[in-house]
């Protein structure tokens, strides 16, 4: 098939709701730098052209979206740009958390994560790559599979032994390498082992090639936390003795991140007030 009769791939507009389709297309806009019609979405998305010009009417009376002169093209209205703005000029948090991450790869010279606990997997909240050219790449938003990665083993350690089973017995414990445990019984040992480290690991039980060392942020109320941090690289870089010899590094780390969230966390009187 020749380039000119290649089929175009459209664009995806999904959500369960109207509200997140909206949310959808405007994620598909933010990434315009320049007018785009309703005519062009049609053909971007593959959505019906009324459909789409609702949508466009909602966002545009909502003053998230507006047009241009010609009355035919669109740009992203006031109300937009300000919300993009008070973003980028409010998320101290965010900075800070990366901030963290990128002077642990300075210090360990291999790739850090920030994960929390989604429902059965491991989301990852922020990442910085090690320089070095051999590297797993797993970006933001990313998700993995709890019973088999580092990060995934600490959250499930902070749970009784019915509630892991409650949250895993309709999640088949998938063998993803020979290395993955694939039984409650191999899972429950290592989650022992894990409690009275205090760190996990992956030795490849993932994907191949790959080891993780992981620990807990600590919370700011002292209860459970569902933040943890990690290093990542590949086994010809990063053994088990190797890992250890890190973990006070990553340790520093947490601190520093759980220091970040306390700071950044409303009193519990504030919040009552709030409610």
């Amino acid at each position: 098939m020749n380039e000119s009769n290649r089929p175009v791939e459209l664009a995806r507009i999904d959500g369960d709701t109207p509200t997140l389709r909206l949310f959808a297309l405007l994620e598909l806009i933010a990434q315009k730098d320049q007018l785009f019609s309703l005519q062009s979405l049609v053909e971007e998305t593959g959505l019906p052209k009324p459909t789409l010009h609702r949508m466009l009417q909602q966002l545009e009376s909502a003053g998230i979206l507006q047009r241009d002169g010609d009355g035919r093209h669109y740009s992203t209205g006031v109300r937009l740009r300000k919300l993009a703005e008070d973003l980028l000029l409010n998320n101290t948090v965010h900075g800070a958390r990366h901030a963290v991450l990128r002077q642990l790869v300075e210090e360990v010279g291999e790739s850090c994560n920030i994960t929390a606990l989604s429902g059965c997997e491991v989301l990852y909240l922020d990442r910085v790559e090690t320089p070095a050219p051999l590297r797993f790449y797993l970006h933001p938003g990313s998700r993995v599979p709890a019973h088999c990665s580092a990060s995934g083993k600490l959250f499930l350690a902070q749970m009784s032994p019915s509630q892991r089973r409650r949250l895993l017995e309709d999640v088949p414990l998938t063998q993803y390498t020979p290395r993955t445990l694939v039984t409650f019984d191999a899972l429950e040992a290592e989650i022992e082992r894990v409690k009275r480290d205090g760190y996990a690991l992956d030795a490849e039980e993932f994907l191949p090639g790959l080891f993780c060392i992981a620990v807990l942020v600590p919370a700011p109320n002292g209860g459970k936390s569902n933040t943890a941090i990690a290093v990542q690289a590949p086994v010809m870089r990063l053994t088990h003795d190797k890992a250890i010899q890190l973990l006070p590094a990553i340790q520093r780390a947490a601190s520093r991140l759980s220091k970040i969230e306390r700071e950044a966390t409303p009193p519990r009187h504030a919040a009552a007030n709030e409610d």
